[in-house]
């Protein structure tokens, strides 16, 4: 199966420079927020594959004009094509903004989540938008990343922590993937193919 991973900026190879075709071959696009709503609308509209998101802490206007045909799975775990995703968007609080949680406020996000996740018998994948603490987050306040996901990780071991928030341009030497016990971190800044199996 091929996941398309969106996040923070509008790739110019799916929007400004679109061609019939260059979404042919995707199964599911999943977004990690910070994009604008006509841009999901476009990606869902022109390459007929479902799109999950989760919301960015920039994502101000997605109550009043959300991404049409697309689906939020904001505090959901919802099963796609045999793939169980989470979704956990927001950053950590550096502003009175919105979309912005404590981590106290994530964490309290994570515990209602236990009997959705019990009666799946787990997760596959954990869409956020903020990274995990210490697993792709930045040493500035803004883009601090959630020791709580880190717990929910070692926790329930899912096969991919997929991120966005921290912009790959924010340093040179920044890796794109990582890994952390069982888990494979991935920065979907942009855009990034991610192949997986129909069953993990």
């Amino acid at each position: 199966m091929r996941l398309l991973l969106v996040s923070d900026k509008e790739s110019p190879y799916y929007w400004d420079y679109y061609q019939p075709g260059r979404l042919d071959g995707v199964d599911l696009i999943l977004s990690c927020g910070d994009l604008k709503s006509q841009y999901l609308s476009f990606l869902v509209t022109m390459g007929r594959a479902p799109v999950l998101y989760v919301h960015g802490n920039h994502d101000k206007n997605y109550d009043r004009h959300p991404p049409e045909g697309c689906d939020c799975i904001e505090d959901k775990l919802v099963t796609v094509k045999g793939l169980r995703i989470l979704g956990l968007g927001g950053s950590m609080r550096y502003s009175e903004g919105p979309n912005q949680y404590t981590e106290r406020e994530m964490g309290r996000r994570i515990r209602r989540l236990w009997f959705q996740l019990r009666r799946a018998g787990g997760v596959d994948i954990v869409l956020t938008h903020a990274p995990a603490k210490g697993c792709g987050d930045d040493e500035d306040y803004a883009h601090r990343g959630f020791e709580c996901l880190r717990e929910l990780m070692d926790k329930y071991r899912p096969r991919y922590l997929i991120h966005g928030h921290v912009h790959m341009n924010y340093a040179r030497e920044r890796p794109r993937i990582l890994q952390r016990g069982e888990t494979t971190i991935i920065n979907a800044y942009e855009r990034f193919v991610l192949e997986v199996p129909e069953r993990l």
